[in-house]
């Protein structure tokens, strides 16, 4: 999602979306942010007692992603819960059993870090994580760990540069003894207002940390202008690293999934746009998902379509048939994809009445639905 846009109206919206209802934000004595909840972590596997891992290339690994679900609004907000979700274990399971590949968790790390060198991640933060990361592989799910919402870079990339190389740095030498099924991303959406060649010099910066510490991690990453398919182009990768997957994330026609959405100014005019499935709209869909297609082809590299999704406020036949629409494009062109999101304000699953939205679902998954509770 357009996230740097996304935050200030969600924490005004919360009280509307799919899970406040679940667990409402409450702030603490002083106006302060609720802190992170007390769940127990699981321990992390440590270097010396880790397997000898069977390590898939690239599109091995594409192929496991499959069919994904992002876990959104909870540990990409400023504190869990500020945006009316927290995680709990039994989602995890709801969205293994529902027949979801993997989960896509964004999360906002420079929050919760040091401001300054050496930009130290707090450990609490880290525990926390690493619980919502095992109660995913602990299910054979993959994990996509998705660096959310570092709003400072967008804000000035050049003067950012250091934090970002110095959290990267820290998440990798963290994780590095976890199994592949946990794939590392880059980081959510890089805006516009980011020049592509800083982005590229960034992220092969990154890479060469990452490979530091762990050489053969599956790695994301997508291109300047909020990850959108224009960027591609733009997008300078290093060629001998082949253990990439790249993204791109697809919200068209905007006016269409992001219509009456409280962050996007203007956007109460286009209440009522519906998607018919008509020739000209899915041919418009369907040769952007072609150019994307192409442009994987030519470079080598699998792809992943990272988010999609139509706010709650479209009609939900729309869509249901738009969802429906991207999914199987997505699918027959062996893109892996990952839904925006589980049970916020594009929800599949509705937490005030512990069950899934089934248009969406179906939509998504059409062997799994209804599944009801």
């Amino acid at each position: 999602m357009r996230n740097v846009l996304y935050l200030a109206a969600l924490c005004a919206a919360a009280v509307q979306s799919g899970c406040a209802s679940m667990t409402p934000a409450v702030p603490s004595p002083g106006g302060q942010p609720s802190p992170t909840p007390s769940l127990p972590p699981t321990a992390a596997p440590s270097a010396a007692t880790s397997p000898a891992y069977d390590w898939p290339d690239a599109f091995a690994m594409n192929q496991r992603l499959g069919r994904g679900v992002n876990f959104g609004d909870a540990l990409e907000a400023p504190s869990e819960g500020q945006w009316g979700v927290v995680l709990r274990d039994e989602l995890f399971q709801k969205a293994k059993d529902a027949g979801f590949n993997s989960i896509r968790l964004p999360v906002r790390w420079d929050v919760h870090a040091l401001d300054s060198v050496p930009f130290t991640i707090f450990p609490s933060f880290f525990e926390r994580v690493d619980w919502a990361v095992e109660s995913g592989l602990s299910r054979g799910m993959a994990v996509i760990l998705d660096f959310h919402n570092f709003l400072p870079y967008m804000d000035c990339a050049p003067c950012e540069r250091e934090r970002f190389l110095g959290l990267w740095s820290q998440i990798a030498e963290h994780y590095k003894a976890y199994p592949p099924n946990l794939v590392f991303e880059l980081l959510n959406e890089p805006t516009d207002a980011v020049p592509a060649a800083e982005w590229n010099n960034a992220l092969a910066a990154a890479l060469g940390i990452i490979r530091g510490s762990d050489p053969r991690r599956i790695v994301v990453v997508g291109p300047v202008g909020w990850n959108g398919l224009g960027g591609l182009p733009y997008l300078n990768l290093p060629e001998n690293d082949r253990g990439l997957i790249v993204t791109f994330h697809y919200y068209e026609p905007f006016h269409f999934t992001h219509q009456g959405a409280e962050w996007v100014d203007g956007s109460n005019a286009w209440l009522g746009t519906t998607w018919t499935g008509s020739a000209a709209e899915q041919a418009a869909l369907r040769n952007d998902f072609e150019t994307v297609s192409a442009w994987g082809a030519a470079n080598g590299r699998p792809i992943l379509l990272g988010e999609f999704g139509a706010y709650r406020k479209a009609d939900m036949d729309s869509r249901a048939r738009w969802t429906a629409y991207v999914a199987r494009q997505a699918g027959s062109l062996s893109f892996s994809w990952a839904y925006w999101e589980f049970c916020s304000g594009f929800g599949v699953y509705d937490p005030t009445a512990h069950r899934w939205r089934d248009p969406l679902l179906s939509a998504l998954l059409p062997e799994s639905s209804p599944i009801g509770k």
